[in-house]
């Protein structure tokens, strides 16, 4: 994977239901496509960065350790080890972040640590903020229709897909890196 293509993407809503702050393993239900769509995005040689926000841990909603034992089981159900890196922001909607999305920082931090092209990258999402991330990044985005916010009419992302194998779909055929 030396030429550091990479699909970042969000969790809550978009490759799981979103339960609002989930802070319980039981709560975590990935969507029947993901660890395939997932699976098929590796053979393909992208790296698979997670970028998170959960300020259920900034409002004191659940602790650190509670945000790790979710993850733990998102990571169970996927199966295999897929997912390259995981950053979340704890920070709290309202507040200065450089990593609260729409704020590019973690994808930024990711393309730091783990040699990644950002102009061979996209961002998939089920919120607005989630494609403003991407291009706040300058990257593409996606935006998926599984999370709370269904209406896409007015999205800026660069496409909208139904569902994250829809979005696997787009960029394995529609987004081509340079």
């Amino acid at each position: 994977m030396a030429d550091g293509k990479t699909v970042f993407f969000d969790r809550d809503g978009t490759i799981m239901h979103d339960v609002n702050y989930c802070s319980d393993p039981k709560d975590v239900h990935i969507f029947p496509c993901v660890a395939q769509s997932l699976r098929r995005l590796k053979a393909d040689g992208y790296k698979l960065i997670m970028v998170t926000n959960q300020s259920g841990i900034g409002r004191g909603y659940f602790t650190r350790e509670q945000y790790n034992a979710v993850h733990a089981e998102v990571l169970r159900q996927i199966g295999d080890p897929l997912i390259d890196a995981t950053y979340f922001c704890p920070d709290v909607p309202g507040t200065e972040s450089k990593c609260r999305k729409p704020a590019p920082g973690m994808i930024l931090q990711g393309a730091r640590e783990h040699a990644v092209d950002l102009s061979r990258s996209i961002m998939v999402g089920d919120k607005e903020i989630d494609a403003h991330c991407g291009h706040n990044a300058g990257i593409k985005a996606i935006r998926v229709r599984t999370g709370f916010e269904t209406n896409t009419a007015d999205s800026s992302a660069d496409w909208v897909a139904e569902d994250f194998a829809a979005a696997t779909d787009i960029i394995l055929t529609k987004f081509a890196p340079p």
